[in-house]
């Protein structure tokens, strides 16, 4: 079904309505905010710059969406899969070679999307039908748990009653929003749970009002260019390094097109094809190396919220866009969010996190899959304990994390399993539960 032929009159604006002015500025900062804590986390843990981390997210989203022809509601963010092999290489080459490694992800990104533009992916509804699919999408969302947990409960690594409790309150005035609020404010209820969580958070006093006061208000990034900023000087060992995760990153990619399948009722991989899904994302990265930014994924947080919500419009993901690049030169506002405390993350992650998770549910549901049948049982079951419990497969430097390796097992089990186990085969023999006349 092309896309330019149907509405989903389910939701609250599909894919190509466009919001009024006011509501668009409030539904963009509602994902701005909800993406921010994860992709200026990445840039901390390394020791990179997290206003080009910032700056790059945006413009690889406004790529993203211009590749994929405005037919998919996807936000671009820094990827954690790369951390450690970019903390390894920041006390060797530095940030050249994290540059270097991250533009070869974007590349890898695009060969593999041309090579699917030639042969097609009419092979995805054979490799992820609904039985593989629904646990992968499960698994999105339950593997962020643990990490939602730890922002709501943990200060400097000891359980802290007080974060839980503003965790818990962000939490709470999400669902309050979510259930009680219609019109204009009915459709902002993240961003209404995040601000009166971080105005508690001012009030129990853990946000520093000084540092957000004595920041200047506008800031140059500090732009990493090769060749203008430091000397070029090709870093094979960190390209070999950081490269060949583009291979992981893939199927977590691969899951969220299927997550934004759910939620928009299309087909993605068809239309407009899983090539230019790629290649948004590929291309996404190559900029993102080019000036300094750690490489970038497709966001689960942005995700939860489109299916909260119901708002599925690209000109929201747009202007969410080009906020996270101007927030990146006002250095007042960008101190303001980088201040945002843990907890409130904690607390609407709960929700953004376990909305992703339902959605594989219904997939299972709404496609009416028996897991009384041992195929599926056996399918569903591995997936989702081997993703959730992140049992990674580590083969020297080269790490497959617990959701890529779930995936593969699940596409591998899919190809490789009979319909029927031999005990559900009935060859003129009785039935189970079936007694004899």
């Amino acid at each position: 079904m092309q896309q330019q032929m149907y509405h989903d009159d389910e939701a609250v604006l599909d894919i190509h309505d466009r919001p009024k002015f006011w509501p668009w500025i409030g539904l963009s900062l509602q994902h701005m905010f909800s993406m921010f804590g994860s992709t200026v986390i990445v840039p901390l843990l390394v020791g990179l710059s997290p206003s080009i981390a910032l700056f790059s997210s945006g413009v690889g989203t406004l790529l993203h969406i211009m590749i994929t022809q405005r037919k998919i509601p996807a936000y671009m963010g820094s990827s954690f899969a790369f951390i450690t092999p970019m903390l390894a290489l920041m006390k060797t080459t530095g940030y050249p070679g994290i540059g270097q490694g991250v533009v070869a992800v974007g590349l890898v990104y695009l060969i593999v999307a041309g090579l699917i533009g030639m042969i097609g992916s009419g092979w995805v509804d054979r490799v992820l039908p609904p039985i593989v699919v629904g646990p992968i999408v499960m698994v999105i969302g339950l593997s962020l748990a643990g990490s939602a947990a730890t922002d709501a409960m943990m200060k400097n690594g000891h359980y802290n009653l007080m974060y839980f409790g503003i965790a818990m309150a962000t939490l709470l005035l999400a669902i309050f929003f979510n259930m009680l609020f219609k019109g204009f404010w009915g459709l902002i209820p993240v961003l209404l749970a995040i601000v009166s969580g971080y105005i508690i958070s001012i009030f129990a006093g853990i946000v520093d009002l000084h540092a957000i006061a004595v920041a200047p208000w506008f800031k140059l990034p500090d732009f990493q260019v090769p060749g203008l900023t430091y000397h070029f000087h090709l870093e094979w060992g960190a390209i070999v390094t950081i490269a060949p995760i583009a291979f992981v990153t893939m199927t977590e990619h691969m899951g969220h097109i299927m997550v934004l399948d759910n939620l928009t009722h299309r087909n993605f991989f068809k239309d407009p094809g899983l090539n230019r899904t790629l290649a948004g994302d590929g291309a996404a990265s190559v900029v993102a190396g080019l000036v300094g930014g750690p490489a970038v994924t497709s966001y689960g947080e942005n995700i939860g919220v489109m299916a909260i919500t119901k708002v599925h419009s690209v000109y929201v993901l747009m202007g969410a866009a080009v906020f996270a690049i101007i927030f990146a030169f006002v250095n007042k506002l960008n101190v303001l969010i980088m201040a945002m405390p843990l907890p409130v993350i904690g607390g609407i992650s709960f929700l953004l996190f376990g909305t992703i998770a339902t959605s594989g549910i219904s997939v299972l549901i709404n496609n009416h899959i028996d897991l009384g049948k041992k195929r599926n049982l056996m399918i569903a079951s591995s997936v989702m304990v081997i993703g959730i419990g992140n049992a990674y497969l580590q083969l020297g430097n080269f790490q497959f994390t617990g959701l890529a390796f779930a995936t593969i097992l699940g596409i591998v089990l899919n190809l490789v399993l009979p319909q029927d186990a031999a005990s559900e085969k009935v060859s003129g023999e009785l039935k189970p539960n079936e007694e004899a006349e």
